[in-house]
């Protein structure tokens, strides 16, 4: 979308989401993944790896820091999302779930990262609409993006 695009972009109909289909949304602003996040994610979910807690051993390995959980950059999707598209013109919505996730490149401690989001789909489905979301999670100064997912909502008219 073009930098004059207003967020969240709001439909408010199932026309609406129709007609942002293979539109790009976002990006977002910045979110810093700082070693302090990474920590308390780790502590969260019991996953305290070395590569992602111990900053000295993982300076010495060939990443040359500690870097985010995978689970963790696709974890700031809903909040991310939040801040691309509002569903508040409906009933509400849910995270339904995922397909094709997949984690490119690895995120380094203290590095920005941010979204964009590109709707696929929007289905009728009992109960409401489906919409299939490609989500994109780009680092400041990684080549590639370091997660990619496809999200899938259900919103209710």
């Amino acid at each position: 979308m073009t930098d004059t695009t207003e967020l969240p972009v709001r439909p408010s109909s199932f026309e609406d989401l129709q007609a942002l289909i293979g539109k790009e949304i976002g990006p977002t602003d910045w979110y810093v993944v700082s070693q302090e996040r990474i920590d308390a994610f780790a502590a969260a979910t019991g996953d305290d790896q070395w590569i992602h807690v111990d900053p000295v051993r993982a300076a010495a390995s060939p990443l040359g820091t500690t870097i985010a959980h995978g689970l963790f950059s696709l974890a700031l999707g809903p909040a991310f999302s939040y801040r691309l598209l509002s569903f508040e013109g409906f009933a509400h919505g849910l995270n339904y779930g995922y397909d094709k996730v997949r984690f490119p490149a690895p995120l380094p401690s203290g590095t920005r990262v941010r979204m964009r989001m590109t709707l696929q789909a929007a289905d009728r489905v009992p109960g409401g609409i489906q919409v299939r979301s490609l989500q994109v999670f780009e680092a400041e100064g990684v080549e590639k993006p370091v997660a990619v997912a496809e999200a899938l909502a259900r919103i209710v008219e």
